[in-house]
């Protein structure tokens, strides 16, 4: 007995190693800045009574907000609880690839595991960022759907099925309200397999999931919200952010992705350039999702719909990986994409009726998303993965930290982290609790990117904007405001870290230069910290003259 149930359990080791041995690294590691700096703020916020959308800019659903301020709210804010949520938040991607794939064989479900932590857990580390929530509820949604499908026990086990699906379903779209695509046609296709009081279950179902939007709309308003989660991300926002298709072989488009060569961890084997890599990568997923869903009609026909919802789901959140092509936006895209792979590999392999002669289709079924890492995109896979492992022990772990009232941010700049840890104290003495902080970049015509950690690290005071988060064409716009939350702050640090954004998109457009007059007529420039570009400081603090 012991020895079966070894052998059950031994191909979910590697799954369970592969999200294991990144954890003490990351956790030590370096987190984007703006990003984790305001998954952070946004809660912290919220808790302060603050509404996403009215008082400040957030592009998504308020769902990720709502569960972080539930855990600041019983363990305090903080890195470490912020990383929690981020990093369960991949074991739930992970699992949930695993778990749909358990029919295809243990060892099919155990490749598909491992690629889909190999692919997600390195690109933003454990940042708690909404994507990965929506991600990982969709495909535990899917799941408790497709087994409500397959369910021949009982109507009451299918209810309860039913009821998760639909309920899960609805919170995806609470966390991104662009996941609509996916979750529409993979539940439609569960819809379509269930019948009469079943169907109505699911739709019930999925309008209690996303009844708490009727919360948010009443607290921050109808418009704010339209606003917030419609028109500014996709009519104002993608001009600033969106990259060409396909990618430029010869460079990288993205701004951070540029950033990131400089300092590139060796790779020993012989591999396509970068930019060509990111254009394989783009191409794969296409293929990938086309292969499932072939192979998702073809069992469909057969009566096994379980392929056919899972290539609908991965089909869905392709427009993400095309609206920006960059390594990070691809892994959040084919770490479903390439998880789901060995089973369309095994669906259509010619069947075999016996064990020796389906040991072949099982290898190809493991060999080919592991060719795909190899040979095509291993700069942002293998090797992005094998650095976060090298991390846990010791290898490249340059993050520092910048501290403050009992708080931590890991920095990966040396330069930043010295600057920042000697300006914290200078603003403490230049402010009282509850003044007002404005934090932006070094010319604010351009509003490519926030240090919005910086609002993390000083919790006493009050941000004195909106957008904390800061986006081309939305913080910069004529009508943003942004001049006049300036002009309602105390203090302000500004930082030209990032001023050489420079991306072939409209990012590069100057907003209007009031802000900067603003800054020019009422402040005065107390301190200048590091060297930073264009003959500013690194960080400079400003203070009401």
């Amino acid at each position: 007995m012991w020895i079966g149930r070894s052998r059950r359990l031994l191909p979910l080791l590697p799954v369970v190693l592969a999200c294991a041995l990144p954890l003490p690294g990351l956790w030590q590691a370096a987190g984007p800045p703006m990003e984790e700096g305001f998954m952070l703020v946004f809660s912290e916020r919220l808790l302060a009574g603050d509404l996403p959308n009215r008082d400040f800019l957030h592009l998504y659903g308020p769902g990720s907000l709502w569960v972080l301020a539930a855990v600041y709210w019983v363990a305090g804010t903080s890195l470490g609880a912020q990383r929690a949520v981020g990093y369960l938040q991949h074991l739930g991607i992970v699992f949930g690839a695993w778990s749909l794939l358990r029919p295809w064989g243990p060892w099919v479900a155990a490749t598909g595991g491992v690629v889909a932590a190999i692919i997600v857990i390195p690109p933003s580390g454990l940042s708690a960022l909404a994507w990965l929530g929506a991600v990982a509820l969709g495909l535990w949604s899917i799941r408790a759907g497709i087994e409500a499908v397959e369910d021949a026990s009982g109507s009451r086990r299918r209810a309860r099925l039913i009821w998760v699906a639909g309920i899960l379903g609805g919170a995806v779209l609470l966390y991104r309200l662009d996941l609509v695509v996916a979750m529409v046609t993979s539940l439609g296709v569960v819809l379509w397999y269930l019948r009469g009081p079943d169907r109505r279950r699911l739709v019930l179902a999925s309008l209690v999931g996303v009844s708490p939007y009727l919360i948010h709309l009443a607290t921050a308003g109808p418009w704010r919200v339209v606003q917030g989660m419609v028109i500014e991300p996709v009519f104002e926002l993608r001009g600033g952010r969106a990259l060409p298709l396909p990618p430029n072989p010869d460079d990288f488009d993205g701004f951070l992705q540029r950033a990131g060569t400089l300092d590139e961890p060796p790779w020993p084997l012989p591999s396509p350039p970068g930019p060509i890599q990111l254009s394989l990568w783009l191409l794969l997923i296409l293929a990938g999702s086309a292969l499932l869903l072939i192979a998702g009609v073809r069992c469909a026909r057969a009566g096994r719909p379980r392929l056919l919802v899972m290539a609908a789901f991965a089909t869905g959140l392709v427009p993400q990986a095309l609206q920006r092509a960059d390594s990070t936006h691809l892994a959040w895209v084919s770490c479903v994409t390439f998880a789901f792979l060995p089973a369309a590999v095994v669906e259509l392999w010619p069947a075999r009726s016996t064990t020796t002669r389906a040991r072949p289709r099982t290898a190809l079924a493991v060999a080919v998303p592991a060719a795909l890492l190899l040979a095509a995109v291993p700069f942002f896979t293998l090797r992005s993965y094998t650095e976060a492992v090298g991390q846990t022990f010791g290898y490249r772990n340059n993050a520092r930290s910048m501290q403050h009232e009992g708080r931590v941010f890991r920095y990966a700049r040396s330069d930043a982290v010295d600057a920042v840890n000697a300006l914290l104290p200078v603003v403490d003495d230049l402010t009282d609790p509850g003044d007002r902080l404005f934090v932006g970049p070094g010319d604010l015509r351009f509003t490519p990117y926030s240090e919005a950690f910086l609002y993390y690290l000083l919790p006493d005071l009050t941000p004195a904007t909106r957008y904390i988060e800061m986006d081309p064409g939305v913080a910069n716009a004529a009508d943003s405001g942004l001049a006049d939350e300036l002009r309602s702050a105390d203090v302000a640090i500004l930082s030209s870290i990032r001023d050489d954004w420079n991306e072939p998109n409209d990012s590069g457009v100057a907003g209007p230069d009031e802000p900067n007059r603003v800054l020019d007529e009422d402040f005065c420039l107390v301190e200048s910290y590091g060297e930073g570009l264009f003959d500013r400081g690194l960080y400079e603090v400003y203070r009401r003259c």
